[in-house]
This record gives structure tokens, sequence and C-alpha cells, in this order.
């Protein structure tokens, strides 16, 4: 879902997040675990935001956010990610990912902020949990600040949802903090 998502013109930070700058987890927690392995290439394209921690990044989304990956020929992944405004308009940020555990792929850094093609400021986006198939996936902090529940659809099954949110509360999150976004799947990229 990355992270804001849509970065410094409009301010958005969907599944990635930006500029949030911590490593360490949460006071008396366990470090976050994350998922043990991911394959990027089937991480790719276009996720739907369930379900988010409110954050500054996004408080003009209204709904119908979305996160599109798409691989580089650098090895880094550009990101796009969209929402629906206030106003009916469509709110768009582009940014950067790279992995920062090659081992797994799971821990990715992003950036919404380049000056002359430098990006100056990487927030960390965690993969903690990733469905079989790649029909879900959760995506975290290290200090639990932020959070993100993404779909491969605009809905996620119940059944889904209820794994999805153990697995928020094994790794330290509350479920009840994720406020649900949401998808109209009227509107095309």
């Amino acid at each position: 879902m990355m992270s804001r998502i849509f970065a410094p013109r409009g301010g958005l930070l969907l599944c990635g997040v930006l500029l949030t700058g911590c490593s360490a987890s949460a006071p008396n927690q366990a470090p976050l675990q994350t998922v043990a392995h991911v394959n990027l290439n089937r991480y790719l394209g276009t996720w739907y935001e369930i379900a988010k921690i409110p954050n500054r990044f996004q408080k003009q989304c209204m709904g119908d956010t979305t996160a599109h990956y798409a691989r580089r020929a650098d090895g880094r992944i550009d990101v796009v990610n969209r929402c629906r405004t206030k106003h009916g308009r469509y709110d768009e940020a582009r940014g950067v990912a790279r992995v920062i555990d090659t081992q797994s792929n799971a821990k990715l850094e992003v950036s919404f902020v380049s000056l002359l093609g430098w990006h100056l400021f990487w927030g960390d986006y965690w993969i903690i949990g990733l469905g079989n198939d790649y029909r879900y996936a959760v995506v975290g902090t290290p200090n639990r600040k932020y959070g993100w529940i993404l779909s491969r659809t605009p809905l996620l099954a119940t059944t889904d949802r209820s794994r999805v949110d153990a697995l928020l509360e094994r790794s330290g999150y509350n479920p009840a903090a994720f406020e649900p976004t949401a998808q109209t799947a009227m509107h095309s990229r």
C-alpha cells in the first residue's frame, strides 16, 4: 500500500513510509519481524489500500488509495501512490524504493523527496505480512507508528482480514488503530 504517500506537492505516503527515519522498535516491544522472503517480481504491480493507521501524509485522502510498484533498470522500484481527495480529484506522488535487506527483500526504504536527482529522505517500508498468493500484504515500520493493509483487489475477504488482524496483534500493533479506506473501484490508473 508505502507512505506522505503522496509527496511534497500533495503530501501522501502510502505503502512507503516517508520520513519516518526510525529503525528502533517501540519501548518494551520486541523488534518488528518481517516475512521470511518477498519475491519482488510478484510484489510489483498495483495494490489497493484497505486500511491504514491515520497519518499526516494522507490527511487529504478520502478514498480510492492505491500504490503501484514497477522495477527500474537500476534495480530500484518506482512507486506511484494515488488517492481521491474530498474535491473528487486525484492526488499522486511519485517516489522510489530500495531494498535494504537483500536476504529477505522484506525491508525496504522509500523516498518521495528528490533534489536534483538525489533522494534526501528515506522512510522504512517493512513487509510484515503477505498472503501466500500475494493477494494481500501488511506493511509496517519498526516503531509501529505507521502501518498499512494492502490488497490486490479493492476488498479484502473477511477471513484474510482476520488473519491480518491476528498478525498485527502478534506484531505489537493494535488492529483497531487501522482506519478503513473507502474503495469505490471506479477509478482507473
